[in-house]
């Protein structure tokens, strides 16, 4: 599904909420972890970057992809990764044993990130509050324990992996200038730049 954010603040401020609040904060972060749940916040930002609502879930099961961009947090919201998008068509990883179609590449690769968070911190501007679905930047607090401790950005890590590539603006420029170094990890060889159809696009 995709939506249009043309004219709303949110593709005016810098384009993505997580630069327009400045860096996460980790500590808080891990902070909203609960024993036996998920939980995931989202905080809606003004445009001086001030926090304007807030809203929070709890989830014994976890919070499951509805498409290659899309998750569900409740029947009545929808988290929209802003400013990531799969590729065109289908697509092969030989070293994935993967063949298939570049959504669903992307659908899976979306799955993986929402198997194992202990919380899941979301950023949106205010003008997203209210909407179904609600275009944002993720982060997930992994943890466990002895091997693994980090908070991780969806859209970097989707990116880095060549599961999902930066979407374009009507003018052709990157609509997320933050993942240009992400993508250029994943064109090294990885998930869908693995398949020299890809690289033409």
């Amino acid at each position: 599904m995709k939506r249009c954010v043309c004219g709303l603040a949110f593709s005016l401020a810098m384009a993505m909420p997580s630069l327009a609040a400045g860096p996460v904060d980790q500590a808080y972060i891990r902070s909203l972890a609960a024993p036996g749940k998920t939980v995931l916040v989202i905080e809606y930002y003004d445009g001086k970057g001030g926090v304007g609502d807030r809203k929070g879930f709890a989830s014994a099961h976890g919070f499951q992809a509805v498409s290659p961009t899309d998750f569900q947090v409740s029947d009545k919201i929808t988290v929209h990764l802003f400013g990531v998008e799969p590729c065109d068509g289908s697509m092969v990883n030989r070293r994935e044993n993967f063949s298939g179609s570049c959504a669903d590449y992307a659908e899976q690769g979306l799955k993986t990130l929402l198997k194992a968070p202990k919380v899941i911190y979301c950023r949106a501007f205010v003008s997203e509050a209210n909407a179904p679905v609600q275009d944002a930047t993720c982060y997930g607090y992994y943890n466990f324990p002895g091997s693994l401790d980090t908070v991780d950005m969806f859209e970097e890590q989707l990116v880095s992996l060549g599961a999902h590539r930066i979407a374009k603006k009507a003018d052709g420029s990157p609509a997320r200038p933050d993942l240009v170094q992400a993508e250029k990890i994943g064109r090294g060889g990885y998930g869908m730049w693995a398949d020299p159809r890809i690289k033409a696009q």
